[in-house]
């Protein structure tokens, strides 16, 4: 890498961590205007607030913006370079476009997989915290309008290809519950029922404890009962699965969610179209990270009156475009018959598109 490849990439990098630090430090205090009476009434010191909600605000909202300021750093840098003729410069000393534009991919492939990295286990470490903070904290505060409780009723759910459960009432926080049922099926017919007036899950042993058991086991014309005050039992659902809010899928990390993926498919339920929209989102949005880079450098490279507010102005509306473009998408599959994947690569393919027709007209 020669001198002026690090130059450029030392401006890329730097001058990307600068407006993310200064937009997170922006973001946080009007959070915290926001919340100051959430957090009055939560009687938490200074430092629990730190390390249980903006440990895991920060990085939820920074994932969010992460490729808006790549874009608006690479247009706000190469613009600058180009007001000052250094990219007239290096052009007119023999080195193409296309080896100028080395330095930002490099730049582009370090942030795309940090970014990757981030949305597999990163943040969704973070949006637990957030979650679990808001849940317990916020959103109790929202009178009627809050519709995240800890408490479910009357769950009903296929466990494998032969079997089902009905839980009466269950707790996510506690990972308590009551009225368990567990029914197992041959050929249509009825074969072995279980009943438990409570459990619970076990997590020195990784299963559900069950209590006041009784397990009928049904033959041709008879069957055979069994009672017991306690049971542990290995599921295959575990207290992940019994969560039906709305911060669930955005607090697992991969492979959790394709583990739960799986499973919701095997039960059929209707979520698993916002589901795949998440999964598949976190291999799409880092890839938008280099297609904006190119972009950026592809735009701000060429002198023109205006300087960098022109870039600037130029760069914002196709953010924006890019967002909605995104947000339709989403909306199309969770709501439509649109696929999934189809819903998360879309822009990058319109974009990725954008991207090609502006580097073949970029000055040479």
């Amino acid at each position: 890498m020669k001198k002026i490849d690090k130059y450029i990439l030392l401006k890329y990098l730097s001058t990307f961590f600068f407006c993310l630090l200064l937009f997170t430090a922006i973001v946080v205090v009007v959070d915290i205007s926001e919340k100051t009476d959430d957090f009055v009434k939560s009687n938490l010191s200074t430092w629990q607030i730190i390390t249980d909600y903006y440990a895991g605000f920060v990085p939820r909202i920074d994932a969010m913006l992460f490729p808006l300021f790549i874009f608006i750093s690479v247009i706000f840098f190469t613009s600058k370079m180009a007001g000052r003729s250094e990219i007239i410069a290096i052009l007119s000393s023999g080195v193409s476009f296309k080896r100028f534009m080395v330095p930002y991919l490099v730049g582009g492939v370090f942030l795309s997989l940090l970014l990757w990295t981030g949305y597999q286990y990163v943040v969704p470490e973070a949006n637990r915290k957030w979650g679990d903070f808001e849940k317990k904290y916020v959103d109790v505060n929202a009178g009627p309008a809050n519709t995240n409780t800890s408490y479910q009723n009357n769950i009903y759910f296929k466990n494998d290809v032969n079997s089902y459960v009905s839980i009466k009432g269950y707790d996510t926080v506690s990972k308590t519950g009551n009225g368990f049922v567990l029914q197992k099926f041959d050929n249509n017919k009825l074969t072995y029922n279980l009943r438990a007036n409570n459990f619970n899950w076990d997590t020195a042993a990784r299963k559900w404890r069950l209590t006041g058991v009784v397990e009928r086991t049904l033959h041709e014309v008879s069957e055979t009962v069994q009672t017991s005050n306690d049971m542990l039992m290995n599921y295959s659902f575990k207290p992940i699965d019994l969560r039906k809010d709305d911060y669930l899928k955005d607090q697992m990390t991969t492979p959790e969610l394709n583990r739960f993926i799986k499973m919701e498919k095997m039960r059929g339920s209707e979520s698993i179209s916002s589901l795949q929209v998440e999964r598949f989102n976190r291999d799409a949005i880092p890839v938008s990270v280099l297609i904006l880079t190119i972009i950026g450098v592809a735009l701000a490279s060429r002198r023109v009156r205006g300087g960098s507010g022109a870039h600037l102005a130029v760069g914002v509306l196709i953010s924006v475009a890019y967002i909605l473009f995104s947000r339709f998408s989403v909306v199309f599959a969770t709501k439509g018959t649109f696929s999934p994947w189809l819903a998360s690569w879309t822009p990058n393919f319109i974009f990725g598109l954008l991207a090609f027709y502006l580097y073949k007209r970029a000055p040479k």
